[in-house]
């Protein structure tokens, strides 16, 4: 069996609707690449951060009554640097914001921007709506 971390990076798109029940997939598609690619250093983050983005668009679809698909992308923009990008056709933008205690939600967005190296929104992306991505690998990844 080739050692995977000789692998040439590689990316992977998940289409899906916007239901919660396709969070776990979508963190567990993530999670793969990075076994797949022997980065296995970077899963729990990813796995978080890509959970947070997950449930940002399809809450807002939710929100909104937008039923299109939401599509997550991840690949690598360089060699030590995994993207993923998720995008959602629900208007507006995920903001970063201050929960109280007592909140349940509110706190995704400062989880990615904690968590990411890199990370934003924009409109970039397969039809109308916005994207959120981030970054990961650019401190530690040789």
């Amino acid at each position: 069996m080739e050692d995977p971390s000789r692998l040439d990076p590689t990316d992977v798109s998940l289409v899906f609707p916007p239901h919660p029940a396709w969070v776990r997939t979508a963190r567990e598609t993530v999670r793969t690449l990075l076994a797949a690619v022997g980065h296995p250093e970077l899963s729990d983050t990813a796995a978080l951060l890509t959970s947070e983005a997950v449930t940002n668009a399809i809450n807002a679809c939710t929100a909104k009554g937008c039923a299109t698909p939401v599509t997550l992308h991840a690949g690598w923009s360089d060699p030590t640097r995994l993207r993923v990008l998720i995008h959602d056709e629900a208007p507006g933008f995920p903001g970063v914001r201050t929960a109280t205690p007592d909140d349940e939600d509110g706190r995704g967005m400062h989880l990615i921007s904690y968590g990411a190296d890199a990370w934003g929104v924009c409109t970039h992306g397969p039809g109308r709506g916005k994207a959120t991505w981030f970054e990961l690998g650019r401190r530690g990844l040789a």
